[in-house]
């Protein structure tokens, strides 16, 4: 975290600052997560962190870099749970499903109210006009894109596939299925029907 600026600061009298910066991290990208980057106002933020803005300030910068770091920490977390799928020692079809298991489980996490992926849900509509974030969002979706195909070669050499697939164009597939069932999940969809809904696509992937 960039902390540089309170450290700077010449010691004060009072209470000394107490927050878990990743804590307040993840309250923070709850809150875009519900509201979008331009619906989101720093005091909304400030609320749900507990942390005013000096505080937030100090700790991550303006709005917009605490936004880029909250849409990092997504894809991290993202990505891990991707590659953790994949790790085991699963069929194809079986990994594919845990895959989007993970990922429904993130979509509705959110108290009781399908929230789909925080990717979709914000960057998209903020990727017109900002290049970083058009830029992470580019990159996040080639990662994805890059993991899948990187299982689906495994899978040729093992057997699972047909030796003439295209790894590259089932990995496309893969990632728009899931961004499928995350933008269906924002629009009410139960969360059932999307499972069933992986489940033909991967059916459909796997030949």
């Amino acid at each position: 975290m960039v902390q540089n600026k309170i450290d700077a600061e010449p010691k004060r009298r009072g209470r000394p600052r107490a927050y878990d910066p990743q804590a307040a991290l993840l309250r923070a990208m709850d809150t875009f997560w519900r509201t979008g980057y331009a619906g989101t106002s720093l005091d909304e933020i400030s609320a749900a962190t507990g942390m005013n803005r000096p505080s937030l300030y100090a700790a991550f910068g303006d709005k917009r870099a605490l936004y880029l770091e909250a849409l990092a920490h997504y894809w991290q977390l993202a990505f891990a749970d991707m590659r953790a799928a994949f790790a085991e020692d699963l069929p194809l079809d079986e990994a594919l499903l845990r895959v989007y298991d993970g990922a429904l489980s993130i979509y509705f996490s959110g108290d009781g109210r399908p929230r789909g992926c925080f990717v979709i849900g914000t960057a998209v509509t903020e990727a017109v006009e900002d290049a970083e974030i058009r830029s992470s969002l580019a990159a996040g979706f080639q990662t994805f894109d890059a993991d899948f195909e990187q299982r689906f070669r495994a899978a040729i050499e093992q057997g699972e596939l047909k030796g003439d697939a295209d790894p590259a164009a089932l990995a496309i597939i893969a990632t728009a299925t899931m961004h499928t069932i995350a933008i269906r999940a924002r629009s009410g969809a139960p969360r059932a029907d999307l499972r069933e809904l992986a489940r033909k696509a991967i059916t459909v992937i796997c030949g």
